[in-house]
């Protein structure tokens, strides 16, 4: 009888152990299917989950999650982080964090891309789209990570609210170039604009704005330097390239 216990005891734990490891083996062969990604603006969602998840074990959701947590995260060109949110053991949510960048000026081969701050985030070989090119500055030997040397560092100021305008008005352009006094020129393919000094900045980029569907296919200057938002009626010179 004792015997008989004891057998009944030990195919129990049999089975126990049995169901337990086809368990464990089934939850390791669990693999993600549905991958979303959010935050995402410089690279599409088919690059981050490229990047992200090279291989079947990438997939895996038992080996994404340790490695998420415990091993230092994939650096990426332009994104400050990432974090891969579990929505369920097959589905997940990778949140991207770009890094913020206003412009880029051109060193030594290399493009440097700053922030809002004048400050170098990235290096890169390569233009990104949306992104212009700020031309005409002045400064010395350029290091990643550190302030573009500038002599007058109000000028980040003024390219940050140009920026910002010209994104808020949906006006794409090539180039935002300087001139010693601080002026600016936009290049936008085969018009340029001159804006002048960053007096009443958010009047000229709004006119400009009017302005488009007159400038469309045409090559020359718009000169808005003249802008004044206290007149009511405004005439631009428009000077046509020879």
């Amino acid at each position: 009888m004792r015997y008989l216990k004891s057998s009944r005891r030990k195919t129990k734990i049999a089975i126990a152990a049995a169901v337990v490891l086809l368990g464990a083996v089934a939850f390791m062969s669990l693999q993600i299917k549905e991958i979303t990604v959010t935050g995402n603006k410089k690279y599409t969602s088919e690059q981050i989950v490229d990047l992200l998840f090279k291989d079947s074990w990438d997939r895996n959701a038992i080996f994404c999650f340790f490695k998420d947590r415990l091993k230092e995260h994939e650096q990426i060109p332009f994104v400050e982080d990432y974090k891969i949110v579990f929505q369920s053991p097959v589905k997940v949510e990778v949140i991207v964090y770009e890094k913020s960048v206003v412009g880029y000026v051109s060193y030594m081969g290399s493009y440097m891309y700053f922030d809002k701050d004048g400050i170098i985030v990235e290096s890169s070989s390569g233009q990104l789209p949306g992104v212009p090119w700020i031309v005409g500055l002045e400064y010395g030997h350029i290091a990643l990570h550190q302030p573009l040397p500038v002599e007058n560092s109000r000028i980040f100021d003024e390219i940050l609210t140009l920026t910002q305008l010209l994104s808020t008005h949906g006006i794409p352009v090539d180039q935002i170039q300087y001139d010693s006094r601080g002026n600016a020129t936009l290049v936008m393919e085969s018009i340029r604009v001159y804006l002048g000094s960053n007096d009443q900045m958010n009047g000229k980029i709004s006119e400009l704005k009017d302005q488009m569907p007159v400038l469309s296919g045409l090559k020359g200057t718009l000169y808005l330097d003249t802008y004044d938002e206290a007149k009511t009626v405004t005439s631009y010179r428009f000077v046509k390239d020879k």
